[in-house]
């Protein structure tokens, strides 16, 4: 059975996974603490924490709160900056097999450029994800993934610094994501990741506050899957550049929707924090359903279920 799929099919830099399961940014660290009780060179890809040019000491706690179907996060983007990414992690990564991907985020179009550029040639680094989810602080604050312009404008600023693949994690906070997806591939990404989480709220009844110290956080989990599934089918129909799915994979069934949607890999993220074996039980479904189901290769069922006009 091959289970390999490419993530970059049409840049030079090829981002090819042995299996089309990945972890999620900000859910699995850099991926060093879990080495130590996991094979992580069995997954397809990792991403690392959303790292930033400085480091960030992140959110007031609280910073998480379960829900009925996930839980709701407010981290506040804590990482240890791109510097010490480079100097201490990357060099770990460059002995691993498996693909890193650095996932970045920036508060101006300069920043992104900065930080792919300090990217740019460091072993270990297979390729970015750019989160646009992040606020532009030169247009009042309005995150990037939510004007096909400004997401755009990003693409071209990361391509002009670095030659590495880019995947671009766009924002499920839009009315329609289809633009923003045609946007980002007209303006080079090679990939795009489908999505993020979904701005919520959780009360504390006896303290009559919120929960969480920011207020405001990211819901994630089973509950945001049906809406990540209709973005990626969505985004399926207008873009040829390969899709990965990222919000409420929770097994290997969840792994075969999204890819019968469109998808070509699947990020888990929310799963770990219930069970931090979950990447590696997923991809034991996922290839147990293959192999009960006869499919030899993941490109046999990727968009099945997509009606054809």
């Amino acid at each position: 059975m091959d289970l390999t799929v490419n993530l970059a099919p049409r840049h030079k830099i090829e981002l090819r996974l042995r299996n089309p399961i990945m972890t999620a940014s900000g859910t699995f660290s850099n991926g060093i603490e879990m080495s130590r009780h996991y094979d992580v060179e069995a997954l397809g890809a990792i991403v690392s924490k959303g790292t930033t040019l400085r480091p960030r000491r992140g959110n007031d706690t609280p910073r998480t709160v379960e829900t009925a179907a996930g839980m709701i996060n407010s981290i506040g983007f804590q990482n240890i900056g791109i510097g010490a990414l480079v100097r201490e992690v990357a060099p770990i990564w460059a002995r691993w097999s498996v693909p890193a991907i650095v996932n970045i985020m920036g508060e101006t179009l300069q920043e992104y450029g900065q930080l792919a550029q300090r990217l740019e040639g460091v072993p270990g680094v297979a390729g970015i994800e750019v989160n646009v989810s992040c606020p532009n602080v030169e247009a009042g604050g309005m995150e990037f993934g939510q004007d096909p312009r400004q997401a755009a404008a990003v693409v071209r600023e990361v391509a002009a610094h670095t030659s590495l693949p880019q995947i671009v994690k766009l924002t499920p906070n839009v009315a329609d994501i289809r633009p923003i997806a045609e946007a980002v591939q007209a303006a080079g990404a090679q990939a795009v990741t489908i999505s993020n989480t979904i701005p919520a709220i959780a009360i504390d009844v006896k303290r009559r506050q919120p929960v969480l110290g920011r207020i405001f956080g990211g819901l994630s989990g089973p509950a945001v899957k049906p809406v990540t599934l209709r973005n990626v089918y969505q985004a399926a129909g207008v873009i040829d550049i390969p899709i990965t799915a990222s919000g409420g994979a929770m097994t290997g069934i969840d792994v075969v929707e999204f890819i019968m949607a469109g998808a070509t890999a699947v990020q888990i993220g929310t799963a770990t924090f219930l069970d931090p074996a979950a990447p590696w039980r997923i991809l034991e479904e996922f290839t147990a359903w293959c192999e009960a189901e006869g499919v030899s290769s993941v490109e046999e069922i990727r968009g099945v279920a997509r009606r054809r006009d």
